[in-house]
């Protein structure tokens, strides 16, 4: 675990720092005898310790891998500035395929440069990742939230965020229809995982109509059947095909970038809202569909139930104090709505702004980590 210093004068120095931006701080984990490669990228830590997930997914190359960290820690910074908790934004990646390439040497390692970073960076479970990968982890550092209760942790954060995705929607409702009931409209959801699945799954119960994709088959299926004892509707597309359907709601829950110069196009929805992380492929994007007559829903404040209970486990975790401030995204986002309106601006716009105005009347004023006080949860013996 040494750093590789650069060399005076080395060109490729500009290059590497150009490219983080403002982002303060970014590791490369490197771990040859277990095969582990992993990115950390704490982008700000000005409303307290950096906070956020590690992904895990088989990128084509390095690049790509440091591409995704560096905009999901950004994406996290604003999204703990929304959330109102007392962190910043960083986020982890580990390149490698989650179905072969997990093993608890792989996270023990992992836990071990988290560890290294003292303190200023706390991570969980994300996209290709479990709580169960975590425990490993724990053996290493201190530093890990979202894990299981049996272990001190809160337990499973995709049901916060998955009821924030829902209140999310019942606001954008409200906006377009006057009503935030979820009946009587269709949506068309993409991705039917941890989330995606428990969004469907309500919003059937609801009575609504629903379009969904996903490569997981065994989850369509189930779902489908699900449906089918309700006697709701539910029609499964191609994975190309969930934008172009005649959906009121278009409900994103996989990988971010999908909203772009090619979906854009082809959406033939009234709003955008959903949990997965970075929808727009560029800021622009939130331009081209305010033009369009699309409402957007900023995905930063709409998925940011996970945050609220993996945050609110470093203070003792409590789950009804979870679901009450998760229920403030209804608030907050009729409020983006608002201003957007007022200022005529986009929702993205209007989102950040918001963010932005909260991170510097707050900056001085972060407790939590006040003495360098550890949680007493997660403190070793």
């Amino acid at each position: 675990m040494k750093a590789l210093p650069f060399a005076e004068g080395d060109t490729n120095t500009v290059d590497i720092f150009t490219k983080i931006g403002g982002h303060e701080q970014v590791v490369f984990c490197n771990d040859e005898s277990i095969g582990l490669r992993a990115i950390i990228a704490i982008h700000s830590t000005k409303l307290g310790p950096a906070l956020g997930g590690c992904r895990m997914r088989p990128y084509s190359s390095t690049e790509e891998a440091l591409e995704d960290v560096l905009r999901l820690s950004k994406g996290m910074t604003y999204k703990c500035a929304a959330a109102d908790v007392d962190f910043g934004g960083g986020k982890a990646v580990i390149i490698g395929d989650p179905m072969k390439d997990k093993s608890p040497e792989l996270f023990r390692a992992f836990g071990q440069f988290v560890d290294s970073l003292n303190g200023r960076f706390y991570t969980g479970t994300d996209m290709g990742t479990t709580p169960s990968d975590f425990v490993h982890a724990m053996k290493e550092t201190n530093c890990i939230v979202g894990v299981d209760e049996a272990y001190g942790g809160s337990g499973d954060s995709s049901i916060p965020t998955a009821q924030g995705v829902i209140y999310g929607i019942q606001a954008t409702n409200k906006v377009i229809w006057g009503t935030a009931r979820l009946s009587g409209r269709s949506y068309a959801i993409q991705g039917l995982g941890k989330v995606g699945y428990k969004v469907a799954e309500r919003l059937l119960e609801e009575g609504a109509d629903l379009y969904v994709t996903d490569i997981n088959e065994e989850a369509v299926t189930r779902l489908s059947e699900y449906a089918k004892s309700m006697g709701s509707m539910i029609k499964v597309v191609g994975s190309n095909e969930i934008f172009s359907q005649e959906a009121d709601v278009f409900v994103p829950c996989a990988l971010g970038g999908i909203i772009n110069d090619d979906t854009i196009p082809e959406l033939k929805c009234l709003a955008v809202a959903g949990s997965a992380n970075n929808q727009l492929a560029e800021e622009r994007h939130g331009q081209m569909l305010q033009a369009k007559g699309i409402v957007y829903a900023p995905d930063y404040i709409v998925n940011a139930g996970g945050l609220i209970q993996v945050a609110d486990e470093l203070y003792t975790p409590n789950k009804e104090r979870v679901m009450q401030k998760t229920r403030a995204i209804y608030d907050s986002l009729l409020d983006i709505y608002r201003h957007a309106a007022e200022k005529g601006v986009t929702t993205v716009e209007a989102a950040n702004q918001f963010c932005e105005s909260r991170i510097e009347a707050r900056v001085r004023r972060n407790s939590f980590f006040s003495h360098h006080k550890r949680p007493k949860w997660a403190v070793r013996s």
